[in-house]
């Protein structure tokens, strides 16, 4: 596995993980739990992964969507 993205804002995560959802690819949040245990006040990074073999895919949808927002286009 890849990682994909590192990120304090549930709200992006959750926005990745639709994203990625949409375009079929799995993904996988890790550090989830030791963020709830350090009392989620955003010290601890999630990371989005994905498998070695969607990463291509996956960053460059990731790319897209963020240049799409950045022009006011929203998906």
């Amino acid at each position: 596995m890849k990682e994909l993205a590192r990120t304090n804002d549930a709200v992006r995560l959750s926005w990745l993980q639709a994203l990625l959802e949409e375009a079929g690819i799995a993904a996988l949040v890790l550090d989830g739990f030791t963020s709830v245990v350090e009392g989620s006040i955003g010290a601890i990074p999630r990371r989005l992964m994905v498998a070695d073999a969607d990463h291509f895919r996956a960053t460059a949808l990731l790319d897209a969507a963020e240049r799409d927002l950045a022009a006011g286009n929203p998906q």
